[in-house]
């Protein structure tokens, strides 16, 4: 390790010289502000819309409980297997 260099750098840039603070008296008293910008008001709005969103389709339940009852439901093997399968790969 050079330590020589680092003095070098530390010389250059001032380093070891602490640097002065400033009087109170000469920072500015402005408060702090937050804009939100048109598309974050838009992003909250859409968020509070899904918030508000049931995550249930009701008509989709009522449909296919009307076609369990009725003994109409059928599954295609095929389709759930490819599905399931498919997630599986993903989890992976």
């Amino acid at each position: 390790m050079r330590i020589d260099a680092y003095n070098q750098i530390a010389t250059m840039y001032k380093t070891t010289k602490p640097s002065k603070a400033k009087n109170t008296a000469e920072v500015s008293s402005a408060r702090d502000q937050v804009q939100i910008s048109r598309a974050g008001r838009d992003i909250q709005i859409a968020k509070q819309a899904v918030a508000a969103a049931s995550d249930i389709r009701e008509d989709r339940v009522a449909e296919l409980k009307s076609s369990i009852q009725s003994g109409n439901y059928n599954v295609d093997t095929g389709d759930f297997a490819s599905k399931l399968l498919s997630s599986y790969y993903a989890a992976l």
